[in-house]
């Protein structure tokens, strides 16, 4: 028996809680028994007092007592993803064996081998890998592959990392933006997959608020302003339907629920338009309550069509064939008589618990004992397909594939037998062939699609019909990793370039050892790696890959080697740059930040959170201005390079060196002038652009850069490039503008 267990064996069951843990529990509880029903209060309430015991006199970067997160979560758990009470007394325990000296072994012996497989699998991974990447990479893998033993591993794995971004705010800015960028690329993908939509929005709401808070606190003003406005739209526009819908006997609820706010954002930025020009920026959802059923779906669709008129291409049927997350619902857009369009989503009570809560929720629908949907076990196979023969060596690779194919677009194509198989978006004949099988795809020689003989490299679409014609020998091609999206191909094709890489380098290694034995000159394997390290090589396996291809010549290496036995040493010698020494990344960043201390004007910038002489440049892509939110990232060379939040780089950026990442803002009172952009719709009219080059130089004294202008059907378009002292020098000339005779719409271009 453990010391924990000595110590709690008694005490848990006699300990007493003070009055503020008391209520705690109680609001629990409460929470627990109103969304899962019938729970095991003693074990809930035993595992809610080994997590305040084991968390006594440890806080939060907030202040607060550490137990509040875990409580938290498993109030989430309940409430929004209503598992069952396994997962509550999990979720009060999933930091205890991190942090506290509560082992799995103590898990189990108090509340069994259930509750300790759980808390095993949330346990984050101790990585055993220098690169920071590498670690986290390793970590989601075994999330993930304690998934596939007990899916409640995953879903305490949201409630967890949502909590935490709700309290993300007491971090500083650089861990902000690493979490949330992290969450952003990975846990909101991955709980969309699962059907979590509401968890999904959230998440990436709150990584979009992190990330750039001015973007977020502008579109969340605009939705509140729109709010009233909106609700009487609703009212007005449900009124005929809901009458004809109660007069034929339908139960019914009905929402007309806003877009979440970052889904709104990437609409303003795709379409590049105005937050007023959005038209879709919310959906009305008709939910039909038990015991109606699908059929009742097409009907109230029949109605909703004979009210007002349905836009063709917008119509989606989830019903028939739903998503790989489970997901149904009917989908239309129609045209009201004032001519507005408004998205229509019709479904039953079980369908939206599906939409809302995910694979979770088909535990709800499950007869007799505890088994797993169709949809449930469809979605864990897909995972543990995915993780066939991972490789630690690969985990990054195996990350981007994996993320990839979360984000993707489903498509539904048929095997010639016309079993569905979905894959996703931008799919190729070649995706296919592996998703049937390994060895179709190795084998592959031609494909027919709808009966018709096409290239194997040929983009799928919706509804077509694909045999795959094989050979008896392996035909893979290295060229195919290019077009091919899923992870499985994608895998199989690089351990095939791998397989070919050896057989290179062993050539080249045969190559050097038949030059050396011929220059009689001996050397171990550990100088050589310092030779390969020399010529810009991370290992041997790489020179020795070039000198099998040609791209290095062997008796360059002979010289320098031979060199070296005469003199002892290597005089061209280069340090690993890919080596840190062992320093943690603060360390590192704040050599990069010392070996930065040059030329800068110390006048725009605070870095660190002090004015600083750093070498900085603003990056072309994003141009960002004074009152943006901005990113900056520390190059190898020392200087930081200044992103906006949301730039499309920088999120790269965060997601692959974001241990670069330094805490950068704008200082006061800047009198530099900066570079910025704005686009300009309206009337092709005589006069337009005199009128707009007049506001902008004679009214704003602002100096242009230059102004790029295209017309069509009677429209013009514009970018005009300037020179601003900040955001809000910026809206001031996008406000004046709006009011130039003919303009429709101005706004930032990106």
């Amino acid at each position: 028996m453990s010391k924990v267990q000595e110590i709690h064996r008694n005490e848990l069951a006699e300990y007493k809680l003070k009055k503020a843990q008391k209520e705690d529990l109680k609001q629990l509880l409460e929470v627990c028994e109103q969304y899962i029903g019938d729970v095991n209060r003693e074990q809930i309430e035993k595992a809610f007092k080994l997590c305040y015991m084991s968390h006594q006199g440890m806080t939060r970067a907030s202040g607060e007592p550490y137990y509040y997160h875990p409580v938290e979560v498993a109030k989430i758990v309940a409430k929004e993803i209503n598992i069952d009470d396994v997962s509550v007394i999990a979720a009060l325990l999933h930091d205890t064996v991190e942090d506290t000296p509560v082992t799995i072994e103590d898990i189990e012996y108090w509340f069994g081998e259930e509750v300790a497989i759980i808390i095993n699998g949330v346990t984050k991974i101790e990585g055993v890998f220098k690169s920071r990447d590498s670690k986290q990479a390793e970590a989601f893998m075994k999330l993930l592959l304690s998934m596939a033993e007990d899916i409640r591993v995953v879903l305490i794995k949201f409630a967890d990392r949502l909590h935490n971004m709700r309290t993300i705010n007491h971090l500083k800015r650089e861990k902000q933006l690493k979490i949330a960028n992290e969450t952003k690329q990975l846990y909101a993908p991955l709980a969309h997959r699962f059907g979590l939509f509401r968890i999904k929005n959230e998440l990436e709401d709150l990584c979009f608020k992190a990330i750039d808070p001015t973007s977020y606190k502008f579109v969340a003003r605009k939705l509140r302003e729109k709010k009233e406005s909106r609700e009487e739209f609703v009212l007005e526009f449900m009124t005929p339907v809901q009458k004809e819908l109660e007069e034929l006997g339908y139960n019914f609820e009905i929402k007309g629920r806003p877009k979440h706010i970052y889904s709104i954002y990437k609409k303003m930025q795709r379409q590049q338009k105005p937050f007023e020009e959005i038209y879709d920026l919310f959906a009305i959802r008709v939910i039909l309550e038990d015991p109606h059923t699908k059929e009742d779906c097409w009907r109230v669709y029949s109605i909703f069509t004979d009210w007002y008129t349905p836009i063709p291409e917008r119509f989606r049927d989830f019903i028939s064939v739903p998503k790989a997350n489970g997901y149904q619902s009917l989908h239309t857009t129609v045209i009201t008589n004032r001519g507005k369009k408004v998205e229509v989503q019709i479904r039953t009570r079980k369908m939206d618990d599906i939409a809302e809560k995910g694979l979770a929720a088909h535990w709800k629908y499950k007869e007799g004992e505890q088994q797993g949907s169709e949809s449930l076990d469809r979605f864990v196979n897909w995972v543990r397909d995915v993780l066939d023969n991972p490789r630690p060596d690969a985990a990054t690779d195996f990350v981007k594939d994996f993320q990839l194919n979360l984000y993707q677009d489903e498509l539904y194509v048929f095997t010639p037998k016309g079993e569905l198989i979905t894959l996703p978006h931008n799919a190729t004949a070649i995706d296919f062939a592996f998703d049937i099988h390994s060895e179709v795809g190795e084998r592959a020689m031609a494909a027919k699609v709808n009966g018709k003989l096409v290239p194997l490299r040929q983009k799928l679409n919706n509804g077509d019909q694909v045999e795959i014609i094989t050979g008896n020998k392996i035909n893979l091609n290295v060229d195919w990793i290019d077009d091919v999206v899923t992870h499985k191909a994608k895998s199989r094709i690089r351990q095939y370039i791998k397989q070919k890489q050896r057989a290179v380098a062993e050539e080249g290694r045969e190559l050097w050892i038949k030059r050396a034995e011929r220059g009689k000159v001996e050397i171990s394997d550990q100088e050589l790696t310092k030779f390969a390290k020399m010529f810009d090589y991370e290992t041997t396996q790489g020179l020795f890959f070039d000198i099998g291809t040609g791209g290095f010549d062997v008796n360059k290496l002979f010289r320098e080697v031979k060199k070296y036995k005469s003199t002892g040493r290597i005089e061209e010698e280069a340090a690993d740059a890919s080596e840190s020494g062992g320093k943690s990344e603060e360390e590192i960043q704040e050599d990069y930040i010392n070996a930065a201390r040059a030329v800068g004007d110390g006048k725009s910038l605070i870095i660190n959170g002090e004015l600083s002489n750093v070498k900085y440049s603003y990056a072309h892509c994003c141009n960002p201005i004074p009152g943006d939110d901005v990113i900056g990232f520390i190059s190898r060379t020392g200087d930081i390079k200044i992103h906006r939040a949301m730039c499309n780089n920088a999120l790269h950026l965060l997601d692959t060196e974001g241990e670069r990442i330094v805490d950068v803002s704008w200082a006061k009172n800047i009198e530099n002038h900066f570079l910025g952009a704005i686009k300009v719709i309206g009337e092709d009219r005589v006069g337009m652009i005199n009128d707009i080059t007049d506001v902008l130089s004679k009214s704003l004294s602002t100096n242009m850069k230059s102004l790029n202008v295209s017309s069509d059907s009677g429209m013009f378009e514009g970018i005009i490039s300037l020179y601003v002292q900040g955001l809000p020098h910026l809206k001031k000339i996008m406000k004046r503008l709006e009011r130039v005779e003919g303009v429709k719409s101005v706004l930032r271009y990106e």
